[in-house]
C-alpha cells in the first residue's frame, strides 16, 4: 500500500483511481487538446454528480488528478552494495509529481552510465513524464502493447528505450541496412521468440516508420498481434523442437506430475509465453495518408494495441527544453538576457504551432512544425552563435593588433623625434660652423685676389722688361 493511500479517505483514493483510469482508458486515444478538454469537462461533471452528494465531498476533494506508476520501489542492497533483492513492479499512487520526476531522472542517469555510447539528453517535462509512466505500464503489463502517434522528434523512441530500461527488459529495434527484408526480419522476429518463449525474457520491440522498408514487415507484426504466430516463421524441424525444450519449463512453472502435455498444448503454451512476453512498440507519425491506409489494412494493429497519442509540446515543455540546452550553453549577456533568451526560444515555436493551425484553417492545408524542429532550432542557434562570437573574435585579434601596431609605430615615432631632435642640435652647430669657414674661406679668397692683382702688375711689369731687353740685346 502506497503512503499516499495512508493518507486519505479510501473513498476519494478509490475515485482518484477511477478517474486516471478513465482518462488512461478514453483520453489517451484522443488526438487534440480540444478533445482532452471536452472528456476532462464530461469526467469532472460525472464525478461531481456521482459522488458529491453521497460522499458529502466537496468539488476540490473529488477533482483529484492522481498519478500511478510501478517504479517508486527501490532495490536492497547490503551493507557492502550488493543486491539483495530485486524491487517488484507494483502500480501504485505517487506522493507528487515532482517526486515521480525525480525518480524518472535518476532512473535515466542509470541508462546513461549503463550505456555511455547511446546517452540521452532527456527533459522530463510535465508531458515527457505522463508518457514515460503510460509506456512503462503497457510494456510491464503481460501481453501489453503499444502505439504511440506522434510528429518526429516528440520523444516516442526515447521514453520508449527509457521505459525498457526501468521495466528491465531487453530492447530491440530494427538496423536496417541495404540487404535488409522479410528474411533478415523474420529472423530478427525469431529471435525475440526464443528469448521471449524458452527464456522467458521480457523484450521491449519497437519498430517504427522509417524502419518498415516494406509493407510486409507490417503483415507479419499485424498477424503476431493477432494470433501470437507468423506465417513460415518456423519451419517444421522448429515446430517440433521447440514443445521439447518448453516442456521443462512448463513442468517447473505448472508443478504437474500427471501426463506428459501434448505436443499442440505444449506449442500453444510457447506461444502465450511469447505473447505475454514479448512487448511490441509502434511508433508512428500521423503526418501524410500511411497512418489512415495502415489502420485500414491491419486493423490489429489498432485493436491490440494502447494508444498514446503525443500531441505538440506544450509551452512550459519548450521552455523547459530550452532551458536543458541553454543553461550551461556559453553567452556572453546578463542573467536576465539569458532567461528571457530562454523563454523566448519556447515562445517562438508555440507562436510557430499557432500560425500552422491558422494556415490550416484558410488553406485546409496541413504545416507541421516538429519537435525535432524545435530541437534543429536550438542546435542552429547555437552554431550561429558560436560561428558569429568568434567572427567578432577574430575581427577583435585583428583590430587589436592593428591598434598594437599603432602604439607601437606611435612610440618609435616618439624615439624618432627625440633622435631628431638630437641631429637637428648637431646640425646647427655644424651649420654655425659652416658659416664661420665660408666667412674665413672669404677673407682669403680676397686676399688671394689682392694677391693675384698684385702677381698681375709684376708680371706684366717683367714682359715689359723683357721686350725692353730684347731690344737692347737686339
Amino acid at each position: 500500500m502506497s503512503a499516499l493511500k495512508e493518507k486519505i479517505a479510501p473513498q476519494l483514493f478509490l475515485i482518484g483511481l477511477w478517474r486516471h483510469e478513465c482518462e488512461r482508458t478514453f483520453m489517451d486515444k484522443l488526438t487534440n487538446n480540444a478533445d482532452k478538454k471536452v472528456f476532462s469537462d464530461i469526467l469532472n461533471k460525472t464525478t461531481k454528480e456521482k459522488f458529491r452528494e453521497s460522499l458529502g465531498y466537496d468539488d476540490e476533494q473529488l477533482l483529484t488528478n492522481m498519478i500511478f506508476c510501478d517504479f517508486q520501489r527501490k532495490d536492497i542492497y547490503d551493507e557492502y552494495g550488493e543486491l539483495v533483492s530485486i524491487a517488484p513492479f507494483v502500480y501504485e499512487a505517487c506522493p507528487d509529481l515532482e517526486y515521480c520526476r525525480k525518480l524518472a531522472n535518476t532512473k535515466l542517469e542509470g541508462y546513461n552510465e549503463k550505456f555511455p555510447s547511446k546517452k540521452m539528453a532527456l527533459v522530463i517535462f510535465d508531458d515527457a513524464l505522463s508518457h514515460l509512466i503510460k509506456i512503462c505500464r503497457i510494456v510491464n503489463t503481460s501481453g501489453g502493447n503499444a502505439m504511440l502517434v506522434g510528429v518526429g522528434g516528440s520523444g516516442k523512441q526515447s521514453l520508449t528505450k527509457l521505459s525498457s530500461f526501468i521495466c528491465r527488459q531487453t530492447f530491440f529495434q530494427v538496423v536496417l541496412n541495404k540487404s535488409y527484408g522479410d528474411v533478415q526480419f523474420k529472423e530478427n522476429i525469431k529471435e525475440l521468440y526464443n528469448v521471449a518463449g524458452p527464456q522467458g525474457g521480457a523484450v521491449t520491440f519497437i519498430l517504427t516508420d522509417a524502419e518498415i522498408k516494406f509493407e510486409t514487415f507490417l503483415e507479419s507484426i499485424n498477424s503476431m498481434l493477432a494470433t501470437g504466430e507468423i506465417p513460415g516463421l518456423f519451419v517444421k524441424e522448429d515446430r517440433d523442437l521447440i514443445p521439447l525444450q518448453q516442456k521443462n519449463v512448463y513442468m517447473k512453472e505448472a508443478g504437474s506430475k500427471g501426463e506428459d502435455p501434448s505436443t499442440s498444448f505444449l506449442w500453444n503454451y510457447f506461444i502465450n509465453r511469447v505473447k505475454d512476453n514479448l512487448h511490441t512498440v509502434l511508433c508512428f507519425s500521423p503526418v501524410g495518408t500511411k497512418f489512415r491506409q495502415r489502420s485500414q489494412q491491419f486493423p490489429s494493429l489498432f485493436s491490440t494495441c494502447s494508444i498514446d497519442w503525443f500531441l505538440p509540446w506544450p509551452e512550459e515543455a519548450l521552455v523547459s527544453v530550452s532551458e536543458k540546452f541553454l543553461k550551461e550553453f556559453k553567452i556572453d549577456n546578463t542573467k536576465q538576457v539569458k532567461e528571457a533568451l530562454i523563454y523566448h526560444m519556447g515562445k517562438v515555436h508555440q507562436m510557430v504551432n499557432e500560425v500552422c493551425g491558422v494556415y490550416f484553417q484558410q488553406m485546409r492545408r496541413h504545416v507541421y512544425v516538429t519537435p525535432k524542429s524545435y530541437l534543429s532550432f536550438i542546435s542552429m542557434y547555437q552554431e550561429v552563435y558560436v560561428k558569429k562570437f568568434k567572427g567578432i573574435d577574430i575581427e577583435e585579434q585583428n583590430i587589436n593588433n592593428g591598434l598594437d601596431k599603432l602604439a607601437e609605430a606611435t612610440r618609435g615615432i616618439d624615439v624618432l623625434k627625440v633622435d631628431l631632435k638630437k641631429e637637428d642640435a648637431t646640425l646647427k652647430v655644424a651649420a654655425e660652423q659652416t658659416a664661420a669657414l665660408l666667412a674665413e674661406l672669404d677673407v682669403e679668397n680676397t686676399k688671394a685676389d689682392k694677391k693675384a692683382s698684385e702677381v698681375a702688375l709684376v708680371t706684366e711689369s717683367c714682359l715689359n722688361q723683357k721686350e725692353t731687353i730684347t731690344v737692347e740685346k737686339a
